[in-house]
């Protein structure tokens, strides 16, 4: 009997592609593909940076020349982010899974107790985000983030460019940021000893400067050139604490740049002290390490929408107008990335009309969000719908992994003369409704 396929895991980084399987027992680990750096992945080929998509289908490649076809795949995308259209890969189409509820998962698996509501900040290469996550349900609702892209190159590239150019070194060859990614492992506990040092007591820093942290290429990097690339962090930290005005509550740190435990005592200094990682785990690869577990079935993701979703409809009853809810989503269906749900009853779906208000070309649409065991929705936001008389729609919803939900209303085909029965169904219309919110009660 041939062995199913493994199901794998893929965080396509800006930086590096990573690859992770978590097989039937025993920690998820990185699969070793050729040209890998230790602890890292893959580089990621200058021809796909920026480009998610076709990072994802260059990590798909990659795997699928050393190890075969992946069974099950799941992507790890981070929060805020919307991806474009997944490049074809030759594998079906992955499960996305956004960087908070990857980590969750990692936390939830280990038997770490759920604290609720817990940050998850991204202290990733591309960007800082920091998402607000509530638990209801045995199922995570996600809201935010506010975040924090640089360009060019993102977050923790910034850094990098600081650092190289701070030695007199190009940050735009590949091979440089590899030598740059080795020498941090072998010489990160003396780089951040220097670094803490010289945050730690500013009236020493000067003395600090000059001390040789690591070499890369042929060319010595000091504690001072380290210490003046730090602010690229610190401020790209603290302008996405601002925007997002937390109260203090629990926080878990990941990402590349949560590596450094001074970094991670400035976020500790506004937030409190991070949820530790189960077991020490690297916290550039705690995402596709949870999403890997996600992959081989040992953990749900917990990413359904925990709340059910309506829309205020108005309907004649007995010969007098009566407002309604309509439910078109129930508690735990919406997943970030999935099939817009719609609206049903005894499985088929329900037909709405959208008239124009009178006078006018739209209508408005009210969309609630029902908490568990409350007697009404919540209005979350009201949209105008644009429909001419007479139009007919199903009506659903669906939010994308960046956290937008959208209202789809696919108008049904007008009836046709049998030779024409067949003809393309007219397009669906969607209205980006914003983020849905994590706790609706009023």
């Amino acid at each position: 009997m041939t062995a199913a396929a493994p199901a794998v895991a893929v965080d396509a980084g800006s930086r590096y592609l990573r690859v992770a399987r978590a097989d039937s027992d025993g920690p998820p680990l990185l699969v070793d593909l050729p040209g890998t750096v230790p602890g890292e992945g893959l580089p990621t080929p200058d021809r796909v940076r920026g480009d998610r998509a076709a990072a994802l289908a260059a990590a798909c490649a990659a795997y699928r020349a050393h190890c075969g076809p992946p069974g099950r795949l799941v992507a790890v995308v981070p929060h805020g982010e919307h991806p474009p259209p997944a490049a074809e890969t030759g594998e079906p189409p992955p499960q996305l899974l956004g960087v908070p509820h990857a980590v969750l998962a990692l936390l939830r698996h280990a038997g770490t107790p759920p604290l609720s509501p817990v940050l998850v900040c991204d202290l990733g290469g591309a960007g800082v985000s920091l998402a607000r996550c509530l638990l209801t349900g045995g199922t995570w609702a996600v809201s935010g983030p506010p975040r924090h892209a640089p360009l060019p190159g993102g977050y923790g590239a910034a850094f990098d460019r600081a650092v190289l150019d701070g030695a007199g070194l190009t940050a735009d060859d590949p091979e440089v940021l590899r030598l740059l990614a080795l020498a941090r492992a072998e010489s990160g506990r003396r780089t951040e000893v220097a670094l803490d040092r010289m945050v730690a007591r500013p009236d020493r820093a000067e003395r600090l400067a000059d001390t040789v942290v690591h070499e890369v290429a042929g060319r010595e990097i000091t504690a001072g050139v380290v210490h003046r690339a730090f602010a690229r962090l610190t401020e790209g930290l603290d302008r996405v604490l601002a925007d997002a005005g937390p109260d203090r509550m629990p926080v878990v740190a990941v990402g590349g740049a949560a590596r450094s435990a001074t970094l991670v005592r400035h976020l500790a200094d506004r937030l409190g002290l991070p949820v530790p990682l189960p077991d020490g785990t690297d916290p550039a690869l705690a995402p596709v390490f949870g999403a890997a577990l996600v992959a081989a079935g040992r953990v749900d993701a917990a990413d359904r929408y925990p709340h059910a979703v309506a829309v205020r409809v108005h309907r004649t009853v007995g010969g007098l107008p009566r407002d309604e809810e309509l439910v078109i989503s129930p508690p735990g269906t919406l997943a970030p990335g999935g099939a817009t749900v719609f609206a049903e009853t005894g499985g088929e779906r329900i037909r709405l009309g959208a008239a124009p208000a009178e006078g006018g070309t739209g209508r408005e649409v009210q969309l609630l969000v029902r908490g568990a065991g409350t007697r009404g929705g919540v209005s979350a936001t009201a949209v105008t719908v644009s429909a001419a008389a007479g139009d007919r729609f199903h009506v659903g919803v669906r939010v994308t992994t960046d956290g937008t939900a959208h209202l789809v209303l696919h108008p049904l085909a007008p009836e046709a003369p049998a030779p024409h029965r067949h003809a393309a169904e007219p397009a669906a219309q969607e209205i980006p409704l914003g983020a849905l919110p994590a706790d609706p009660a009023p």
